[in-house]
């Protein structure tokens, strides 16, 4: 009897269950989850789509903020420039993408705890997926460090590559050649940290869950403290480079993570409860996972002490907005 579950146990990583997404096409149930994973999204994907459109459920993977709003951000943008939003639009009127770059960045844990910490122990051991030039190419985690700005209040952070799933999902549904995601966080010494333990700690314990978790654990007071001090402020950077050399770009900064966590998942939880999402699994870019970007947008950036969509990279460094 419940209107919609959201599958929120993560961490999601080498994780093979599936059996939250089964209860819901059970029952008949709408279903997000908040996963950070790409071995898991894609699975979802790829075993439930077709049993959710023949049940009638739909059913949102990744629908958090990174993935979840930054790829919905990276959507309007394309549609934009692609005038998919245009009446009569016709597809080689549109601008293409080429180019498609997350940038992450959070305060410390960002006040969430042990599960970020286990997410980015797991994520350490893990090669990166990225796109260039349309083929996929491996690359090893916590890599390719990349300078980014923030915008007044965050500033310019180091940035580094982890698999996320934004990437193949992407350049599947949004059919962008190139695609990265990077995530930084302070203090710097904590990417330091992250770089070393990929590097230092064998795959075979970075790929063991039950160790990671106690590794987790046992950094988790630390890292608490350090929150006190810094903060657990998040930014969003999203840039589209297209293919006759203009860019255009989002910005999304909030003082807390969490809250603008919860602030996004409810924002995919209003377009499943209003009948705007359409049955199948799906990817928050995709069209048919909201009816309506621009009010899923409003929502997810509630509370945020800059937002700013579809503008030149240059006018993000040098402007704010306030919402």
């Amino acid at each position: 009897d419940a209107d919609l579950v959201i599958h929120t146990a993560g961490p999601f990583q080498r994780s093979k269950n599936y059996a939250v997404l089964e209860a819901a096409l059970d029952t008949r149930t709408p279903y997000i989850d908040v996963c950070d994973d790409t071995p898991y999204s894609e699975g979802a994907k790829a075993k439930y789509a077709e049993r959710a459109k023949a049940e009638g459920v739909p059913a949102i993977v990744s629908g958090g903020i990174y993935p979840g709003t930054s790829n919905v951000m990276a959507a309007h943008i394309i549609s934009i420039a692609r005038q998919e939003y245009d009446e009569g639009w016709n597809y080689r009127e549109g601008v293409e993408p080429k180019w498609l770059r997350y940038s992450y960045y959070t305060a410390g844990s960002g006040g969430a705890g042990p599960t970020i910490l286990e997410t980015s122990f797991l994520l350490a051991g893990e090669d990166v997926i990225v796109y260039k030039d349309g083929k996929e190419v491996i690359l090893p985690p916590i890599s390719n460090r990349r300078e980014v700005d923030f915008g007044p209040g965050v500033g310019r952070k180091g940035v580094y590559l982890y698999n996320l799933p934004e990437v193949v999902s992407g350049h599947k549904y949004m059919r962008v050649p190139d695609v990265s995601a990077r995530f930084g966080t302070d203090p710097f010494i904590w990417n330091w940290a992250m770089w070393l333990t990929a590097r230092l700690i064998p795959r075979k314990l970075l790929n063991d869950r039950g160790f990671v978790k106690r590794f987790a654990a046992l950094s988790d007071p630390f890292v608490r403290n350090v929150d006190k001090i810094i903060g657990e402020a998040v930014a969003m950077r999203v840039e589209v480079d297209m293919v006759n050399g203009k860019n255009s770009s989002g910005i999304f900064v909030h003082k807390y993570l969490s809250q603008s966590m919860g602030y996004s998942t409810a924002a995919f939880a209003q377009s499943v409860l209003q009948g705007k999402t359409k049955p199948g699994v799906w990817y928050p870019e995709e069209p048919e996972a909201l009816q309506d970007r621009r009010q899923f947008l409003q929502l997810a950036a509630t509370g945020c002490s800059r937002f700013d969509l579809n503008r030149s990279a240059w006018a993000l460094e040098s402007e704010i907005k306030q919402i």
